[in-house]
């Protein structure tokens, strides 16, 4: 069962590039006493992620904040020197905190996995964005199959 409005994140270690190497962090620090816009995807320098989910959220930054959300950030079932290189790629500089959830640890504790074995790319994370406030989901739209509809910067901006 998925993660459902109302329902808290889970307390889970996830991990972030930085300037020394990956550092971890806890999903309480990212979610707790904040308002957090949450968007997720199956892959870091994917076709549908590079071309149109990240630049997105690069793009209506300003907007979305405005609307008092403290921190954009973006999750993939990837490592964080992945994550790190591929948001240099996207120039999302400081304005999206680019999460590696390389075990797919967050992904399984809130249900949103995708198990994309056949396809020889392994578990993956489905697509979705979530709003989250103090670590508490008050909205959440998961994409269905293979769709890029839901989860995009201008339907969460309208949402906020």
């Amino acid at each position: 069962m998925s993660i459902q409005v109302g329902d808290r994140i889970p307390n889970v270690t996830l991990s972030t590039m930085t300037p020394g190497g990956p550092k971890d962090v806890s999903s309480d620090e990212i979610f707790g006493g904040k308002k957090v816009v949450l968007f997720a995807l199956p892959g870091a320098f994917t076709p549908t992620c590079s071309a149109a989910h990240v630049p997105g959220y690069v793009v209506n930054h300003d907007a979305i904040k405005a609307k008092g959300v403290d921190t954009i950030a973006c999750l993939s079932v990837n490592d964080a020197f992945v994550m790190g290189a591929w948001g240099e790629a996207q120039n999302v500089e400081q304005n999206i905190m680019m999460l590696a959830d390389g075990s797919a640890t967050f992904t399984q504790a809130v249900g949103l996995e995708l198990d994309l074995t056949a396809n020889n790319f392994g578990l993956r994370s489905q697509r979705y964005a979530m709003v989250v406030d103090d670590g508490v989901v008050s909205h959440l739209n998961v994409e269905e199959g293979g769709a890029f509809e839901v989860s995009n910067a201008e339907t969460i901006l309208g949402l906020l």
